[in-house]
């Protein structure tokens, strides 16, 4: 882990770390409602007759869902979908991801967010989703923890994962922070993607079904198998970036 670390600091010229916050996805993170997700497009594109790739809605996981229906669209219909189209299916998309979510949080999530607080960091949520039954749950399930000053959700963003706004925008939703005073923990390759593309130094968490080499050339500096996982790691990981200049 050390010599991960170091790497990092190294590909991005910074000399220390200076941890402020550590910054969330939350589908496949906090929550265990990608299965729903990935159920819930299937069954709305099957309704369409529009065709899609083997786990793709896990693979387009992090972006805002007019870009999902507007990738699904090109393929099968060499166009993008109208407006009306959009809203037809994601409300469509919507009803049925609230039938089939558990609402189930991740074992380790919770505790995650624990020691993150107890160490005198700031939880920060970034996340893809547009979900109100999901976004609405958060101060149930995490009382306290994030607010609207701490999240970057779909609403918020113009250019949702892979580009590197959502991050830039949970950098500043920290603290006006720089890329060092910050690391992400994600689980999708496009936020992945979106993470590394804002210079931060990204953890995933592997909760889906992709193996851990996507999650890996998406640019993630190290994959952990569970939430579990991460947080036995977690001590070892702060007491690194407290030890570790270049």
């Amino acid at each position: 882990m050390e010599q991960i670390l170091s790497d990092y600091l190294h590909t991005y010229s910074f000399t220390h770390f200076d941890l402020k916050a550590v910054i969330f996805d939350m589908d496949g993170v906090l929550y265990d409602s990608m299965p729903a997700h990935d159920k819930s497009w299937r069954q709305t594109m099957d309704e369409m007759e529009l065709q899609y790739l083997p786990y793709e809605f896990y693979l387009h996981e992090g972006r805002i869902g007019k870009s999902t229906i507007n990738t699904v669209f090109q393929r099968n219909l060499h166009r993008d979908a109208t407006d009306e189209e959009i809203k037809k299916i994601y409300t469509r998309k919507t009803d049925l991801f609230q039938q089939y979510n558990s609402g189930d949080i991740l074992p380790g999530a919770a505790e995650v967010l624990e020691f993150v607080q107890a160490n005198g960091l700031k939880p920060v949520l970034v996340t893809g989703s547009g979900q109100p039954s999901l976004l609405d749950r958060l101060d149930t399930h995490f009382p306290g923890v994030f607010t609207p000053q701490t999240m970057v959700t779909a609403f918020d963003v113009e250019h949702g994962k892979p580009d590197p706004e959502p991050y830039l925008m949970g950098l500043q939703k920290g603290g006006d922070l720089k890329p060092n005073q910050a690391i992400v923990i994600e689980n999708a390759p496009l936020g992945i993607e979106s993470a590394v593309r804002a210079g931060i130094f990204t953890i995933a968490v592997n909760t889906g079904p992709l193996p851990d080499s996507v999650l890996a050339d998406a640019g993630a500096s190290v994959v952990f198998d569970s939430m579990e996982t991460l947080l036995e790691r977690m001590p070892e990981i702060l007491r690194l970036t407290q030890a570790i200049s270049i």
